[in-house]
């Protein structure tokens, strides 16, 4: 008896519990009740945790984000990107392949952070993606947009090949187009190379920059007024391919560039400064000490300027001095013989 009213109590002990774990929700359960439908079917849910600002991700833009994915009942994710310090951009519709993930950076702006639940069929599908990713899985995404560049307006002027070389339209299909649009479209270029050169890659920082010239160089100019307003953009192009330049170890291309920002602007204290840099590292130090001396007279108290003169002054002494020791030397072997 005494046994029976045990196992009876028991059994009724393990219905309770069972009983309170269906009915206790679950994590992602606890997540769906303070998130969003963004599409009103259920399939993407979203939270914002921190706000952002300006206007929201555009179509076929590139964005430059932090993420880290994340199955039910898991404290470490499948994929993340937080330990990257400069996360690659990724392009909309080619980089990012996870409906759920376009859809939801689509609704997002600069510097939000955001956590999204994806149904299956936005996600991983019935399949799954072994073995990370189990099928009819549903998935957590944390987003943060650090920045993102309006690059649509870039894909109509640029076209892919296989190889990743981009080729050009015609130039007289980009004369038709209105110089205010060429004009963003050389500013979206410009911040790309400028977030590659912040990276570190050079390379691709360079091909950027010069994307950028070649579309303005093909441009024909209709008048004086035309002309100006593209010297004024390719300025800072010429100035930043010189620096890329002087960073892969190419002094001469670099004084090209700087050279060329001055066939823009003769008293540009940065191309001067450029090219002083070049004639350095060329070891041609009379050529290094006319450029800065002339920056130094337009901006006398730039510390990198001056340090530079400094340092250029030194080098010239010590190379004159070599110069004497190696004809001293020569002239007493004549003497001798």
């Amino acid at each position: 008896m005494s046994g029976n009213g045990f196992m009876s109590n028991f059994r009724r002990l393990i219905s309770l519990e069972e009983r309170a774990a269906r009915s206790t929700p679950s994590p992602f359960d606890q997540l769906r009740q303070r998130m969003n439908d963004v599409l009103g079917d259920g399939g993407v849910l979203k939270e914002v945790v921190q706000s952002g600002e300006g206007p929201p991700v555009p179509e076929n833009a590139s964005v430059l984000i932090h993420y880290s994915g994340f199955l039910e009942y898991s404290d470490r994710p499948f994929e993340t990107t937080t330990h990257s310090k400069y996360p690659r951009m990724m392009k909309l519709g080619r980089d990012v392949t996870l409906a759920g993930l376009e859809i939801g950076l689509l609704t997002m702006r600069k510097g939000e952070f955001a956590r999204f639940l994806f149904q299956p069929r936005y996600a991983y599908g019935s399949m799954g993606c072994p073995p990370l990713i189990p099928p009819a899985a549903v998935i957590l995404y944390e987003i943060q947009i650090l920045d993102f560049l309006d690059s649509g307006q870039v894909d109509n002027f640029l076209a892919m090949s296989p190889d990743f070389c981009y080729m050009y339209f015609p130039q007289e299909e980009q004369s038709t187009v209105p110089l205010a649009t060429l004009l963003e479209v050389v500013c979206t270029l410009r911040s790309f190379g400028n977030r590659c050169f912040n990276q570190s890659r050079y390379d691709n920082a360079k091909d950027r920059y010069k994307q950028a010239t070649m579309l303005l160089g093909n441009r024909e100019t209709q008048s004086a007024a035309e002309m100006e307003t593209m010297e004024t953009a390719l300025l800072p192009l010429y100035l930043n391919l010189s620096l890329t330049e002087l960073r892969l170890d190419s002094p001469r291309k670099a004084l090209k560039y700087g050279n060329k920002a001055l066939e823009i602007d003769s008293a540009n204290t940065k191309a001067l400064f450029r090219c002083g840099q070049a004639y350095m590292e060329l070891h041609e130090y009379e050529s290094a000490h006319g450029y800065l001396i002339t920056a130094q007279a337009k901006k006398p108290f730039d510390s990198d300027i001056n340090n530079l003169l400094r340092k250029v002054e030194i080098c010239y002494k010590d190379s004159l001095d070599k110069q004497k020791d190696v004809y001293s030397k020569m002239f007493r072997g004549l003497r001798g013989k």
